[in-house]
């Protein structure tokens, strides 16, 4: 499938897929977006304790790298486990401009290493995160009682509606811990419904940039 490099408007870039019309992260700022939904409405909710988080689409590794930063600013013990089915190509991932924009030229070869380490083999960017890459369908997943962080960053809904259907958040669900919060940027009836189907207790918050609401889910 065709993939173009384009600028949001926060300056950092996304992945853009013209045969879907999806593009990884927001066009209103891909930065932006990751930060306001799966940081502050979602790691900081953990601060101050080892976490475990389960990324659902690790993608271009935005999510995972504004959360290695986070860690090295707090001192937070991370392991974070991003799955992925379609690995971003190396082509792509040298196009991604987000340790510039992030002012962040020191941690240049962890963001690096995150798109060239192995997949499903742990490895240890630092002392305090650990990461491990599983190359694997959402349908898939089958940990139990084991994340205490979910960030949801799947496609759309209108391009991939069974991603966001009850079965797989009831995967979430029990994928986490007692008390273990799932963060999305969406925030359709239906995608709310089916996480109460799931058992999820959810709750609509404001979205970042260019998005109304968002959803936050907690078992």
């Amino acid at each position: 499938m065709k993939r173009e490099i384009i600028t949001t408007n926060d300056g950092s870039v996304t992945i853009y897929l013209p045969e879907m019309q999806e593009t990884y992260h927001s066009k209103f700022g891909a930065i932006q977006e990751a930060n306001h939904v799966f940081i502050q409405n979602g790691l900081h909710l953990k601060q101050g304790q080892p976490i475990s988080i389960l990324e659902i689409g690790f993608g271009t590794g935005l999510n995972a790298f504004i959360t290695f930063l986070e860690s090295v600013a707090t001192n937070q013990v991370i392991n974070y486990t991003g799955v992925e089915a379609y690995p971003v190509a190396p082509e792509h991932s040298a196009l991604l401009n987000y340790v510039v924009q992030m002012d962040a030229a020191q941690h240049l070869d962890t963001f690096n290493e995150m798109h060239s380490s192995p997949w499903d083999t742990e490895i240890a960017l630092n002392d305090n995160f650990k990461l491990t890459k599983r190359k694997q369908f959402f349908e898939d997943i089958n940990d139990v009682n084991k994340y205490d962080l979910i960030y949801f960053d799947a496609f759309g809904y209108p391009s991939q509606p069974h991603l966001w259907s009850e079965e797989i958040f009831f995967k979430m669900y029990t994928a986490l811990k007692p008390g273990g919060i799932l963060v999305t940027y969406a925030c359709r009836s239906i995608i709310k419904n089916n996480m109460k189907a799931a058992s999820f207790t959810t709750t609509k918050l404001p979205g970042p940039p260019g998005k109304r609401e968002m959803l936050r889910a907690v078992k």
